[in-house]
C-alpha cells in the first residue's frame, strides 16, 4: 500500500461524507463520532453488518478469552450522561436489563461518592468490570483505602485510555482479579485486546497496521505513528489512515507467552499530541513510572506547556507530604532533564466532555518547541558515527 498517500485526521474531519462509498445510504447507517478533544470530532458511518461484526469480535476476543459470556452481569464505567453532573446523591447508574449491564457514570467518581458505586456493584451482583482505565483505577483506590475485601471480580477490562503498570496493580489488588487492556477506535480501523500474558493482540480482521515516522516505516521495537487501513467497514473505507496514536510493534519472531499467535502490540504509547519533548530532541512516551504506587496520590496529570516547563497536577491521598512532592519532581527530571516543574494540587483532575482522563498532555505538538526538539534529535542522529 506504499503507493497510497497518508490520510490525515484533518482531511477526514473536514469532509467526512467524501469518504463514504457511492452506493451506501448514510440515513440508513449508524452515525458515530469521536470525542473530539481538539474541538473537532471525527464523524463515522457504520452499516448494521459492520456493527454486528464488531460485536462478534468483542465476544470472541474479550468475553470468551476471559471466560465470560453475554449472560454474565457486568458494569461499565463510561462517558454517557446518566444524570446531571451536579447531582450528589445516588444513583449515578442505570440498569440495562437487555445487556445485563450496569451503566455507571464516570463523572461522579469523587471519593465521598465512590462508596455508593461499590454498594451498587454488590447489589447488582456484578461479575466483571469494563471501563475507562482512570475510572476503574479511582474505584480501586477507594476499595483499598476503605479495606473492602468482598468485591472480587472475574476480570477488569480497560478501554479508551492507556493502562499504566501502577494502575494495573492497584485494580488487580482491589478486585482480586486479572486486568486486561483493550484498544480500539470509533473509526474501526484497528483493534486489539490483551491476552493472559498482558500483551495486546491485534484483531487482523479489523485493519492492516503500519508503524511510520512521517511516511517512513519504523523498525520493530521502536515507537511510531499508527497508520491503519480499515477492513471491516467497506461503506467508509479508510486507507492508510494516521490514527493519531503512537505504538510499538515487537520483533516479528517474538512469540507471546500466552500462546496466541495473533500479531502483537508491545505497547500503545498514547496520542501523538501526548508525547513530551526534551530540549535535546528526545520524545518521551509513557511516563507512568513517575506515578509508582509508593507515592500517596489519587491521580495525576502531566502537562508540557513549553520545552522547558512542565505542569504536574495531582490529587493527594492521605499521607502525602512535601517529600512526596519532591520525589515527583525528581522522577520527572530523571526522564526529561532539567525542566521547570510546576506543582498544582487539585481536588480532581479535569475530565473531558466524554468523561475521559488524559494523563499526559503536550501543548507543543505542531508548535515551534516541538519542531526545535525534532531538529535537535535529527542533528544528533546525523552526528552519530
Amino acid at each position: 500500500m506504499t503507493g497510497w498517500p497518508i490520510l490525515e485526521k484533518g482531511s477526514l474531519r473536514e469532509a467526512p461524507l467524501d469518504f463514504l462509498a457511492d452506493d451506501c445510504q448514510p440515513g440508513h447507517m449508524y452515525h458515530e463520532h469521536t470525542s473530539g478533544t481538539t474541538g473537532m470530532p471525527v464523524n463515522v458511518w457504520l452499516s448494521r453488518e459492520t456493527v454486528r461484526a464488531c460485536y462478534a469480535l468483542f465476544e470472541a476476543r474479550c468475553r470468551l478469552w476471559y471466560g465470560l459470556s453475554r449472560h454474565d452481569r457486568w458494569a461499565i464505567l463510561g462517558g454517557q450522561l446518566v444524570t446531571s453532573v451536579a447531582r450528589t446523591r445516588p444513583p449515578f447508574w442505570v440498569w440495562n436489563r437487555a445487556l445485563n449491564q450496569l451503566y455507571m457514570s464516570s463523572y461522579h467518581l469523587a471519593p465521598d461518592l465512590i462508596p455508593s458505586y461499590l454498594e451498587a456493584l454488590k447489589a447488582y451482583r456484578v461479575r466483571y468490570l469494563f471501563g475507562y482505565t482512570s475510572s476503574l483505577h479511582a474505584l480501586a483506590q477507594e476499595v483499598l483505602r476503605r479495606g473492602f475485601d468482598n468485591l472480587k471480580m472475574a476480570v477488569a477490562i480497560t478501554n479508551a485510555e492507556p493502562l499504566f503498570e501502577h494502575q494495573r496493580l492497584t485494580i488487580a489488588e482491589a478486585f482480586q482479579c486479572p486486568v486486561r487492556e483493550t484498544y480500539g477506535m470509533t473509526e474501526v480501523a484497528a483493534a486489539a485486546s490483551g491476552g493472559d500474558a498482558g500483551t495486546l493482540h491485534l484483531w487482523p480482521e479489523v485493519g492492516h497496521i503500519e508503524v511510520l515516522e512521517g511516511d517512513r516505516p519504523i523498525p520493530d521495537d521502536c515507537p511510531g505513528d499508527l497508520v491503519a487501513t480499515g477492513l471491516l467497514n467497506p461503506d467508509m473505507p479508510l486507507v492508510r489512515y494516521r490514527v493519531g496514536d503512537r505504538i510499538i510493534r515487537p520483533s516479528t519472531d517474538c512469540l507471546c507467552a500466552c500462546g496466541r499467535t495473533l500479531p502483537a502490540l508491545l505497547s500503545v504509547e498514547g496520542r501523538k499530541d501526548d508525547v513530551l519533548y526534551t530540549s535535546d530532541g528526545r520524545q518521551i512516551g509513557r511516563l507512568d513510572p513517575v506515578f509508582k504506587g509508593d507515592l500517596p496520590i489519587r491521580e495525576a496529570q502531566i502537562i508540557q506547556e513549553t520545552l522547558g516547563r512542565v505542569r504536574l497536577r495531582y490529587t493527594p491521598a492521605p499521607g502525602f507530604s512535601p517529600q512526596a512532592a519532591v520525589f515527583l519532581v525528581v522522577r520527572i527530571r530523571d526522564r526529561m532533564g532539567p525542566v521547570e516543574v510546576v506543582l498544582e494540587e487539585v481536588d480532581q483532575i479535569p475530565r473531558g466532555t466524554n468523561g475521559k482522563f488524559r494523563a499526559v498532555i503536550s501543548h507543543l505538538h505542531g508548535q515551534p518547541g516541538a519542531e526545535t526538539a525534532a531538529a535537535a534529535r535529527a542533528s544528533s542522529t546525523r552526528s552519530t558515527p
